[in-house]
């Protein structure tokens, strides 16, 4: 069984009930709600369809790490334990080393946008783990990397891939929205962990939250 949080952004961020920052997320209810809904819904979902919880939490270990935030990686990792699965969990661990490198890089279709191409590279699942990874998560992990760091190479090849490792395309719809929605997540939790080491200093909600913008609109998270 996967751990049930209430509010999983104010669980990742430490949030305390009555804080500045619970205020401050307060201040947006439909937001907070839809977060908190995406997130049952990709990893509690009624009807989970053929993308396995264990396939979830791995796929969301190995962003979480690919973006080098421990306290994201972390829970998901603790979950992915419960399923009981220790050589997948190590398995992730090590590719998360493998794989983590600067983004974003890759190349544009031929035209104006060529001129900002950047070779990086192009993750492949180790030999040593495809095995315990089973080929369907191995390219799992793979695509989830193309979209974290080179989503300019994003093509129908790398669908191909996906589906000749046995995805679907309700699968690849499923593992784009994970990777999508942890992006997003990630970068709120880290957002919201760097306004709390403000907490000390006397700010006003309203500063707290033209800081927040400010650190969002920034890109530095």
């Amino acid at each position: 069984m996967s751990i049930i949080i209430s509010d999983i952004i104010d669980h990742l961020a430490g949030i305390q009930p009555g804080s500045s920052l619970d205020r401050l997320r307060d201040q947006r209810p439909q937001a907070r709600e839809n977060a908190q809904k995406s997130y049952l819904a990709l990893f509690e979902p009624e009807f989970p369809g053929d993308v396995t919880a264990l396939e979830r939490y791995a796929v969301a270990t190995f962003v979480a790490g690919l973006h080098r935030q421990p306290h994201v990686t972390d829970f998901y990792a603790a979950n992915l334990q419960t399923l009981g699965s220790p050589e997948i969990a190590a398995a992730i661990e090590a590719e998360i080393a493998q794989g983590v490198t600067e983004g974003p890089y890759g190349r544009y279709p031929p035209g104006p946008l060529t001129v900002e191409d950047v070779v990086g590279p192009d993750y492949q699942v180790s030999a040593d783990h495809k095995e315990s990874l089973g080929a369907r998560l191995a390219a799992g992990l793979e695509h989830a990397h193309l979209l974290v760091f080179r989503p300019r190479d994003a093509s129908p090849a790398a669908l191909q891939k996906l589906l000749d490792a046995g995805w679907s395309t309700t699968d690849i719809v499923t593992l784009s929205q994970l990777v999508s929605f942890l992006s997003f997540q990630i970068r709120v939790v880290a957002g919201l962990r760097t306004l709390a080491g403000a907490s000390s200093v006397q700010t006003t909600d309203a500063e707290f939250t033209q800081i927040f913008t400010g650190v969002l609109a920034s890109g530095a998270v």
